[in-house]
């Protein structure tokens, strides 16, 4: 049993987002999570479902209105994994919830929210792990066998139109699963069209933008940072899990799945040089999709989800539903 010492003695501070104490508490600065049903704003239906009862991986699932258990609708599916720097945030927490059901009612698709096991309880690359396991299950329903797989996505899920996307961590995680799906031998059956690639959470040992100048201690703090994440990893931030154009990542980028990706940043985010740097870097990886980039001016990280009603979040919002239509 810790000490009561050891119980306030602090191991490791991420703030204002997280702490661990040297006794293994955690504290995670979070808000509750929200329910699943239907959203009495835009009428979008969700419900949350088990993938993997052993470690627990489940996903939510978001319907939009009118569209009812049974009918014949297929719609796009948008395979959607939350932020929260890999150590906090929900596929049920207020804004990945709030983000979703606004998307799900204005972009007619269905989404599904994977839940992955956090840090530091479950150290990279468990995230990863669980996600590609989540797109896995997804990708299983474009059979149409099994009869033990969710009604929604079996019913409504058109498997043609699949786009995978992502906010901060999650933005990093989309951009791995559709690396995994395109050098996955035979695919995965479905049809990825392209990745939603928000503020994403990326890193690498060369320094980019301030990084070398003002930014100093910034980039010192997020290095130490990832070694905590991901306490096994031999590359520090040239790892691919950070680093998706470093030596050691083999120049996956150009296999990823999909002919579209979009990457958003924000002008006064922190990531936002690092983002610029992977829309750059991935129309000269050999890729062989359109590569989009929409800069969000006067925002800082991930501002569309904390103010959605915002004129930079509208436009955001517009420049994404033009982005799955196309």
């Amino acid at each position: 049993m810790a000490s009561p010492a050891a119980d306030d003695e602090i191991l490791f501070e991420y703030g204002p987002i997280f702490r661990q104490y040297k006794s293994g508490r955690v504290e995670r600065y979070s808000f509750p999570p929200i329910p699943a049903g239907v959203d009495s704003s835009t009428g979008v239906s969700s419900k949350d479902v088990v993938i993997d009862p052993a470690n627990g991986l489940w996903a939510r699932v978001f319907l939009p209105p009118g569209i009812h258990e049974g009918a014949a609708s297929k719609l796009p599916v948008v395979v959607y994994y939350h932020g929260g720097a890999y150590v906090l945030g929900s596929a049920a927490d207020p804004m990945t919830h709030g983000y979703l059901t606004g998307l799900v009612a204005a972009a007619n698709v269905l989404a599904v929210a994977l839940e992955y096991r956090l840090a530091p309880e479950h150290p990279l690359p468990a995230a990863y792990d669980d996600s590609w396991e989540g797109l896995k299950w997804v990708a299983s329903h474009a059979t149409g066998g099994g009869g033990e797989g969710e009604p929604w996505l079996a019913d409504h899920a058109d498997f043609s139109r699949v786009f995978l996307a992502g906010g901060s961590a999650g933005g990093t995680i989309a951009h791995v699963m559709a690396v995994r799906a395109g050098e996955h031998p035979g695919g995965l059956g479905i049809g990825i069209r392209g990745a939603l690639i928000v503020h994403p959470y990326f890193g690498g040992v060369e320094d980019i933008g301030s990084e070398g100048t003002t930014r100093k201690a910034e980039k010192a703090r997020a290095e130490a940072f990832w070694r905590y994440l991901c306490p096994g990893s031999q590359q520090g931030l040239d790892d691919p899990l950070s680093n998706p154009f470093s030596e050691a990542a083999g120049g996956s980028a150009a296999r990823m799945a999909g002919d579209r990706v979009l990457v958003c940043v924000a002008e006064k985010d922190d990531l936002r040089d690092r983002g610029v740097w992977y829309y750059e870097s991935l129309k000269a990886s050999g890729y062989g999709g359109e590569v989009e980039l929409l800069e969000s001016m006067g925002e800082g990280h991930v501002f569309y989800i904390m103010n959605p009603r915002s004129e930079k979040a509208i436009e955001m919002q517009d420049r994404v539903l033009s982005f799955l239509r196309k």
